[in-house]
């Protein structure tokens, strides 16, 4: 079964003739055509896929090779989306209610059929990953490896954060990644205390602690990595965090397994770092799902998310940290496959503290 006709399977259940797919990552998802944000949108009838959009993708459109999908080409979308709606006597039609409010007031101004909002429909079928999606996230997952053992040799005192960020930025592109996924942290000295520092021009000084966090797509999928190293001799109590938040990480991954909720599994690695005494030095939460989006379902579990339990074949972070003003800070993150047979790590860049510049 497509992953349309299991859309167009739940549309009965739903109480809708139709659904109107609006974000980018879910029509890619649905179609496998690729649109930017707004630039159109899909229309998921009982029986049909339509995609409306306009001339700049005509001729992709025209190479597109997809039996289930039916393009349509307009500078109107919400008025044909109406007709179309009016021909094929669609009575109520769904859409995300991820909309903006202005998008609203087209839809509500313009359709004759009644809408109904509906939350995460699309995002909850990406959860469960193909075996071709893994295969990407994979891949995507070892060129970061790579990425980061590139910045290793690259990196020394005297350079700047921005520096770091560019030349693994050019590296990344030109070794099979298209886009970021996020800006890229590097976060050096005091900075590594602030958990979404962005690279700056502080120069990285001999006696740092460097935390790198980055994504990038690769084939449509992002991995998220994070690593923290040394340049030079580090003050001792950020080897000692160090140490902490790595015992953490992999308490955590122990930890994972089918069917367990979010909030143990946050605990597992979280009651290590309150038990070092810095507990109220990690302040984020355990991880999050990844995917076509570096933030998609499952969302990100804490101390609280006793509701979101792990499935076969999702993929999650887990990126323990802890932060101490003035001083800087350790974050090590992965990425990792749930399965019944166990937990893959996909990203296998080592995890002990890297001295560089010795």
């Amino acid at each position: 079964m497509t992953r349309i006709e299991r859309l167009q399977k739940k549309l009965p259940q739903l109480f809708i003739d139709a659904m109107l797919v609006t974000n980018e990552k879910n029509i890619l998802y649905l179609t496998g055509f690729d649109l930017m944000q707004d630039d159109g949108l899909l229309l998921i009838t009982s029986e049909n896929a339509i995609l409306i959009t306009d001339d700049r993708y005509q001729l992709a459109l025209e190479e597109f090779e997809n039996d289930e999908v039916v393009g349509t080409i307009t500078r109107d979308y919400y008025g044909s989306l109406n007709k179309i709606c009016q021909g094929l006597k669609i009575g109520v039609l769904g859409y995300e209610d991820t909309i903006s409010y202005y998008l609203f007031d087209v839809l509500d101004e313009t359709m004759i059929a009644d809408i109904v909002p509906f939350h995460n429909q699309i995002e909850q079928m990406r959860m469960a990953k193909e075996s071709v999606e893994v295969d990407k996230l994979r891949k995507a997952a070892d060129l970061h490896t790579a990425g980061y053992h590139y910045v290793l040799e690259n990196i020394r005192a005297g350079v700047t954060e921005r520096h770091i960020a560019n030349i693994l930025d050019l590296w990344m592109k030109e070794n099979g990644a298209t886009t970021a996924s996020f800006p890229t942290i590097v976060a050096s000295g005091k900075n590594a205390a602030k958990p979404h520092a962005t690279a700056s021009d502080k120069v990285i000084e001999d006696g740092d602690i460097v935390t790198l966090d980055f994504g990038y797509y690769v084939d449509g999928y992002t991995a998220d990595m994070t690593r923290t190293f040394a340049v030079g001799s580090i003050d001792p109590e950020l080897r000692d965090v160090y140490q902490i938040v790595n015992e953490a990480r992999q308490a955590v991954i122990q930890s994972a397994h089918v069917g367990q909720r979010g909030d143990k599994l946050d605990a597992a690695g979280r009651q290590l770092i309150e038990e070092a005494g810095y507990g109220d030095e990690f302040n984020h939460g355990m991880g999050h799902g990844i995917g076509l989006s570096v933030h998609e379902l499952p969302a990100s579990y804490g101390p609280t998310t006793r509701k979101m339990k792990l499935h076969n074949n999702e993929v999650i972070t887990v990126e323990p940290g802890i932060y101490i003003p003035e001083i800087g800070g350790v974050r090590i993150e992965d990425d990792i496959l749930i399965t019944h047979g166990g937990v893959e790590v996909l990203t296998t860049a080592p995890t002990e503290l890297i001295i560089v510049g010795k």
